[in-house]
């Protein structure tokens, strides 16, 4: 499948919490036509969508939320059915519900909370470093990547999915958690692709 079978370029979301650099010399690398935008004309005109992330939920939501662009993101994914990829706090904010300092609302795109990692089990949170993952339902991003392949991630809260079915792969850290969740044209990541070599150069 081409990327840009439509003509139209990847717009890499900047709402001030993403790598967007690191995320952007990726997708350079794949000879793809982008743009890093907070424009909500780009995003609502994309071709596909970059949704990367780095830090708190909460915070996330109000960057969003601040330089209106829920609004360009929901008519853009939910109306227009423009596919988008959300990168570890941008996975996180696809989800109803956020738990990172308080209780906050997110997207609500694909229905669950994100919670912090069980510490019962004894392991350093936050979870970084690489781990190999379980693909458990196949999806166009997983076509050329092995089961158990190995991902960068860091981490401290995962995403509890009500519907098992958008689960496309899981990884264990003292707990099975999503690593990855798709839903009609909505893909979602726990760890980065950006940062995970071959395989994430794969993904995007």
């Amino acid at each position: 499948m081409n990327i840009l079978d439509n003509g139209k370029k990847v717009i890499i979301v900047d709402y001030g919490l993403g790598n967007v650099r690191s995320v952007a010399k990726m997708v350079r690398r794949a000879q793809v036509d982008y743009a890093i935008s907070s424009d909500p004309n780009e995003i609502l005109n994309a071709g596909r969508i970059i949704l990367p992330g780095v830090g708190a939920f909460g915070d996330g939501i109000c960057k969003l939320k601040n330089r209106g662009l829920i609004e360009p993101l929901n008519e853009a994914v939910l109306e227009k059915g423009t596919p988008i990829l959300g990168i570890c706090l941008g996975m996180a904010l696809m989800a109803s519900i956020g738990e990172e300092h308080g209780e906050h609302e997110g997207l609500g795109w694909i229905s669950g909370r994100v919670k912090r990692f069980d510490n019962d089990s004894g392991l350093r949170i936050p979870h970084v470093g690489w781990n190999g993952i379980q693909i458990v339902n196949r999806n166009p991003l997983f076509e050329d990547i092995p089961s158990a392949a190995t991902f960068y991630f860091t981490h401290s809260y995962v995403l509890h999915n009500d519907d098992p079915a958008n689960v496309t792969s899981t990884c264990d850290y003292g707990e099975t958690f999503t690593a990855a969740v798709m839903k009609n044209n909505i893909f979602g990541c726990q760890f980065h692709p950006e940062k995970s070599q071959r395989n994430g150069g794969v993904i995007l």
